[in-house]
């Protein structure tokens, strides 16, 4: 790696979406853990409809995160802006 290669500056835009990836992936992978291990009680299959779910929910939850995401940055902008306000 050289020197040129940290100081390149990212592409916000690029950022971002990569972020989401990684964001939506690990959420839906970890929610989608928790909501099939209560109801089957980590019984035999529960990992493969585990696994099934989550691969049903990631691409969803990526999608989504891209229409919340600026949401979420827009509402996060007006609340600081605010309390620092007030």
């Amino acid at each position: 790696m050289t020197d040129t290669d940290q100081t390149t500056p990212l592409n916000p835009k690029a950022t971002v979406i990569v972020a989401q990836v990684f964001i939506s992936c690990l959420m839906a992978f970890l929610m989608t853990g928790i909501f099939t291990a209560i109801p089957m009680q980590f019984q035999p299959g529960w990992v493969g409809a585990w696994i099934a779910r989550w691969l049903t929910a990631w691409p969803i939850a990526f999608v989504l995160s891209l229409g919340v995401g600026p949401i979420s940055f827009a509402l996060s902008t007006r609340v600081l802006m605010a309390a620092r306000r007030g």
